[in-house]
């Protein structure tokens, strides 16, 4: 899958020399992949699914995109988008700052994205956008280039996990689950002695949601201890 992924990621698909002339594009078809996968969750793309939007057979797709695993290939980037520009007037922190709250807006309008960049796949231009952005950011701040490539992943990591976390919150059972949790650990205070401490003091209830903000800035203390 690697290298056809990245030959459509990269735009080096072969030509057709024979056959009818393509009416589709591979960017088409990954934005109608995105679409239905925003509005139905990622198990509901299926290239019979995103065919029908163009009032084609699944057969038919196939000559544009070899499998699904290609597809979602094409619909991270899709996506993503390009990395919008961060000012660094003031500095790497605010920069780097700036650029995972976008990322996280991303996240937050396509959350099935947290769930398929997990793992090692191609990777294509526009997701390769943000990488650079925020590596351009750490330039010239006294990191080798695998730690300032090594930190953005940290960051991105964080972003991802966060956007789950959230996900799992919004909906009832993630609300109800921390109550009940909270309420176990009250009750079995002498086992968890420090989780119980922790919930009394807010964890696990309504207003401890700023795992995002907390958990970004000591990722930003570490990396300014290192430089």
């Amino acid at each position: 899958m690697s290298m056809k992924a990245m030959d459509l990621l990269w735009g080096r698909e072969a030509r057709r020399s024979r056959g009818p002339r393509p009416v589709l594009t591979v960017a088409q078809i990954a934005e109608a992949a995105v679409e239905i996968a925003d509005a139905e969750g990622l198990p509901a793309v299926t290239m019979q699914r995103v065919a029908a939007r163009f009032e084609f057979t699944a057969m038919s797709l196939y000559r544009y995109v070899p499998g699904r695993a290609e597809l979602v290939a094409l619909m991270i980037d899709s996506a993503l988008g390009v990395a919008p520009e961060v000012g660094t007037a003031d500095g790497w922190r605010p920069a780097l700052r700036e650029w995972a709250g976008c990322l996280r807006d991303v996240f937050r309008r396509h959350p099935w994205i947290a769930q398929v960049t997990v793992q090692a796949r191609p990777i294509g231009p526009n997701e390769l956008s943000w990488l650079e952005r925020a590596v351009a950011v750490l330039a010239g701040g006294g990191l080798s280039g695998g730690e300032r490539v090594d930190a953005v992943l940290v960051i991105t990591g964080h972003v991802r996990n966060q956007v789950q976390a959230e996900a799992g919150i919004a909906a009832d059972d993630g609300i109800h689950l921390a109550t009940a949790l909270a309420e176990t650990l009250r009750e079995r205070a002498a086992d968890f002695p420090a989780l119980t401490e922790a919930a009394d003091d807010g964890a696990f209830g309504p207003d401890d949601n700023d795992g995002f903000g907390f958990g970004l800035e000591c990722i930003l203390d570490g990396l300014a201890d290192r430089m």
